[in-house]
């Protein structure tokens, strides 16, 4: 091994660290990653700053504008409407159009997009129905996942894998070693054709039978291994917050008689937030920080009743007993209970509530905050934000939808009868009309296509001038301009090599069928700590360098692992089941459960139908 085969494989050690304990951001992990291969020497700036120019970063955003223009003209939430109508409430129906409806979405739209948009409109269908969200979500996810691998706009994995493909087979490195190659030459003399992009459709071959043995799998047996939690109880209960408020009586003698919650301090000082105030036969729920305090006041607030004990003399008040707490006890005319979730890319993310200063700059009041299923209910002002985060807020409606049109947030509840810009609609449909056209009949380039597609959006107010960079997901266009340069220091260095070297000696003795299910299981397991962008491009050059080693289809073998790395069931740590994990009541083991089952059906179904229709 070489100093720099040894420093290549060290920089990606520690990039899959960095990606598994999420505690720098990915496109800053990506960013650290890029100025370490200059700084190291292995690739020189305008090698490394490449892959930001590759078109495959201009077709993934403009994707993401031509899926926003489906979202805010209302296809999405027209599709929505029509489900329940359709399945009648009954269940298993219900599952079978949700996991139809997603996949036929994902397979035109990125599945992390279908799934955010139609986990509101779920939980809608699934009050409607009174069926429990745990069991329609996890399909959802699912068949959104299933259904990105139909073609090749279903993920940015796949079009990230298509261009890298693309860019392998012009790189010199790979030249020289096919042209040494008699053996591969000889089964393949036009090998150039097997690096060029997947086709709109050459991926459905093979993602058809995905999604029709995954859908039948969810459907006869993974409904009966779902649990069943949620949708029945109130929010309160739910979040189990009961414990953590408490009605106090502010005595006569208090200092904080006179003063207003601002100047009270009571959050900052006694670490209590006041989430009502109930005065003679009147009540101020959610009151402002302007709020002036009296003798007799009965203040709901939120706290540890230890912390209300410690500071109760102080404070001049005391906890009123047989205290019992519902949902309408923190609602009143204009204040509502809501569940948000934290949106990737929102500027909440690594934030603390009190850092944000929340409740004063956007008037809103968090109760509690979800992560992973544990209802975090104490010291949350310290607690930094994550992507998937659900908070429990109270407050205005308008305050909370005004943050979900700014992406900050995901409004929890059916929104189904929002109509969106209807007279847009049509344009929306057609701008990726005309992106389909160009796409499946070559007449343009794929970035070409997405950009006149764009520019329809833009002309027809479809979308606003201002709103076009808020679509666009810039942490992925980050994290894969970053990977594929990591990609050309792979190969500059021969690290690709020297890897596939050591699998050709692990595997090789059982054959070529066994190599490529080894790269089908090792996808699939760095995978789950990394994104699958990244994962599908560390291993694509791997995989193509054995297949070449061995005169095999290297297309066989990048096509397996665009399908591995598009198909991760294991854990919640995949971006659309992280969206779906907490409304649906989810624990980390539900996804071994039932996904690992979906793996294997997915493998032996890549393992038999690669071959057929990309054969050795």
């Amino acid at each position: 091994m070489t100093f720099e085969i040894a420093t290549i494989l060290f920089l990606l050690l520690v990039a899959l660290v960095l990606f598994a304990t999420e505690r720098i951001p990915i496109d800053i992990v990506t960013i650290l990653l890029v100025m370490a291969l200059v700084v190291t020497g292995t690739l020189t700036v305008e090698e490394a700053f490449a892959g930001f120019g590759n078109d495959i970063v201009i077709t993934i955003s403009g994707l993401f504008v031509l899926t926003g223009g489906l979202v805010k003209t209302g296809v999405v939430d027209l599709v929505g409407r029509r489900l329940h109508r359709i399945s009648g409430g009954n269940e298993f129906r219900l599952t079978m159009l949700i996991m139809f409806v997603a996949a036929a979405c994902a397979a035109v739209m990125k599945n992390t997009t279908t799934t955010a948009m139609f986990v509101p409109v779920v939980l809608g269908l699934a009050a409607r129905a009174r069926v429990a969200p745990s069991k329609l979500l996890m399909p959802l996810a699912f068949g959104a996942i299933l259904g990105g691998t139909c073609t090749l706009i279903g993920t940015s994995t796949n079009l990230a894998v298509s261009g890298a493909l693309a860019r392998l087979g012009n790189s010199e490195d790979l030249i020289k070693s096919v042209e040494s190659n008699g053996q591969f030459l000889a089964r393949f003399p036009n090998y150039g054709a097997l690096f060029q992009p997947f086709s709109m459709f050459e991926l459905t071959w093979v993602g058809v039978p995905i999604v029709v043995i995954g859908m039948l799998y969810m459907l006869l047996i993974g409904l009966r291994l779902l649990p069943r939690r949620g949708g029945s109880d109130s929010l309160t209960e739910q979040y189990q917050i009961r414990e953590y408020m408490s009605e106090v009586i502010v005595l006569a003698d208090s200092p904080l008689v006179g003063k207003t919650l601002s100047e009270a301090r009571v959050g900052d000082e006694l670490d209590l937030t006041v989430v009502g105030i109930l005065r003679g036969s009147g009540s101020r729920i959610a009151p402002s920080a302007q709020e002036v305090v009296q003798a007799q006041d009965l203040l709901l607030v939120q706290g540890r009743v230890e912390d209300i004990l410690r500071v109760k003399t102080e404070a001049g008040i005391e906890i009123k007993a047989d205290f019992k707490l519902s949902d309408s006890d923190l609602e009143a005319e204009d204040v509502e209970l809501f569940e948000v979730m934290v949106l990737r890319g929102s500027d909440f993310v690594g934030r603390t509530l009190k850092g944000l200063r929340f409740r004063q700059r956007y008037g809103l009041t968090v109760l509690a905050i979800n992560r992973h299923g544990v209802a975090l209910l104490s010291k949350m002002s310290t607690v930094s934000l994550r992507f998937g985060d659900v908070l429990l807020v109270q407050g205005n409606r308008d305050r909370i939808e005004q943050l979900v049109l700014d992406g900050q947030f995901l409004l929890l509840e059916d929104v189904s009868e929002r109509r969106g810009r209807v007279t847009q609609r049509r344009w929306a449909i057609l701008a990726f009309a005309v992106f389909l056209f160009f796409s499946i009949t070559h007449f343009l380039p794929l970035s070409i296509a997405v950009l006149l597609g764009v520019l329809i959006l833009l002309a027809s107010r479809a979308v606003r001038m201002q709103e076009m960079y808020n679509l666009i997901e810039w942490r992925l266009i980050v994290l894969i301009a970053g990977m594929i340069s990591f990609g050309v220091a792979m190969e500059k260095t021969h690290a690709d090599q020297y890897l596939a070297d050591l699998i050709l000696r692990g595997f090789g003795a059982y054959g070529d069928l066994a190599i490529l299910a080894g790269f089908f299981i090792l996808t699939v397991a760095i995978t789950q700590p990394m994104s699958n962008q990244a994962a599908a491009l560390v291993m694509l050059p791997i995989a193509v360098k054995t297949a070449l080693s061995l005169g095999l289809n290297p297309r066989a073998f990048a096509v397996t692992v665009t399908y591995a790395a598009s198909c991760s069931f294991l854990t919640p740590l995949e971006p659309a089941c992280v969206l779906i994990f907490t409304p649906g009541r989810y624990r980390f083991f539900d996804f071994v459960k039932v996904g690992s089952i979906l793996t294997i059906a997915v493998f032996a179904i890549v393992m038999f139908l690669v071959p057929v229709f990309w054969p050795f």
